[in-house]
């Protein structure tokens, strides 16, 4: 869900002002639409029966469809790397601004992506907790940016406890734990899980497990283990005392943003360096990490954590959580017939207008009569 989710941020952030569409390779396309915008869905090669060449030859048809039907001026790709066929549907496409939301911090032994940097217009890098916004050229005359952290959710957005609570159906009282291990599709965590969940019961919390919406198998739970399927998770988080979970970007920036204390298990079998990132959280907020493989790494791991819940909070790190925000500023720039925030309202709508109806022959005599409130919902349909 990482890839939707830094993309539904900056969506959020640019509602209102262009009209985001989506192309998703996540199954959970139902939760693009919840968020009120249009979206299209094909298969991921992790589940595709084709070879990776007719896969994306596929993805360049379909891709390519969907770009002569919405006919961007900015195509947005998050990814660890741009597919084949990706390219090749926007190079076919053409005119449109090209931009790479690239999330670093892989493992070292991870081989990187042999992509030519200056296809693109705008490279944005998600960072990682500390992070500041910063900028240099690339050689083909775009430029990468890296911002603060991105969250889905802006911290206003987020519930306190009680009211996460009374949401969740839970009671105001208790204490409550959160296991999020991940949707199990690469990586099997119900071993993990239920010995963590042995641990935690014994200690007095009752255990919630969060179903994934991208999860093709359900871990079978222990009787008296609740489950929730909710999304965005992260407005729900301080409903719970504890966090237990694996260490993805999109976790640990919550974590901090909601200040949750975290038993972070990383998970091993993706490309980024989840061990890293789950020691920044440690650095910020009381977490504790551990692979968790063994019994005695559990029992560690969770005495820890319970010795930590037990000392005085710590306080709220003050770190920079804005990098949806600041990334969909630089996409907008990318627009400049939606620039000029600072120009006066006639003189934004009348550059608008120019491109709105730069191919028409016939301009509507009523496009020109709006005013402010009805020029924005024009803004918000186009």
């Amino acid at each position: 869900m990482g890839h939707l989710n830094r993309c539904l941020a900056y969506a959020q952030q640019l509602k209102g002002r262009v009209r985001p569409v989506f192309f998703s390779l996540a199954s959970a396309i139902e939760m693009i639409e919840e968020m009120g915008f249009e979206a299209d869905y094909f298969v991921s090669h992790f589940w595709s029966a084709n070879a990776s060449f007719h896969w994306n030859s596929e993805l360049t048809f379909r891709f390519g469809l969907m770009l002569e039907r919405v006919q961007p001026k900015v195509i947005v790709f998050d990814g660890t790397w741009p597919f084949q066929g990706f390219l090749a549907a926007c190079k076919a496409h053409g005119a449109s601004a090209l931009v790479w939301s690239n999330r670093g911090l892989l493992k070292e032994d991870v081989m990187h992506a042999p992509v030519d940097e200056n296809l693109f217009d705008l490279i944005i890098q998600p960072g990682e907790l500390g992070a500041v916004k910063s900028e240099l050229p690339l050689e083909g005359g775009g430029k990468r940016v890296t911002v603060p952290p991105v969250c889905l959710l802006e911290s206003e957005a987020l519930l306190d406890k009680k009211q996460a609570r009374k949401a969740l159906n839970l009671p105001e009282q208790g204490c409550f734990a959160l296991f999020s291990l991940g949707p199990g599709n690469l990586k099997d965590v119900s071993g993990i899980g239920h010995g963590l969940i042995r641990l935690f019961t014994a200690a007095g919390f009752q255990v919630i497990w969060a179903r994934a919406p991208i999860s093709v198998r359900d871990v079978e739970l222990p009787s008296g283990v609740k489950s929730v399927s909710v999304y965005p998770l992260a407005r729900y988080l301080r409903a719970f005392d504890v966090f237990v979970g694996a260490a993805g970007y999109n976790s640990c920036c919550e974590l901090v943003q909601s200040g949750i204390p975290a038993l972070l298990v990383p998970n091993d079998k993706l490309a980024d360096d989840q061990v890293r990132r789950a020691q920044m959280v440690a650095e910020l907020i009381p977490a504790v990490v551990s692979p968790c493989e063994t019994d005695t790494q559990r029992s560690e791991a969770v005495a820890n954590l319970l010795k930590m819940l037990a000392d005085t909070p710590a306080e709220k790190p003050e770190i920079q959580m804005n990098g949806a925000a600041l990334a969909a500023e630089e996409i907008l720039a990318l627009l400049p017939e939606l620039e000029g925030k600072g120009l006066p309202y006639q003189e934004r709508k009348r550059d608008y207008l120019a491109w709105r109806y730069r191919d028409a022959v016939v301009v509507p005599a009523a496009a020109g009569l709006l005013d402010e409130e009805n020029w924005n919902r024009l803004l918000q349909m186009e």
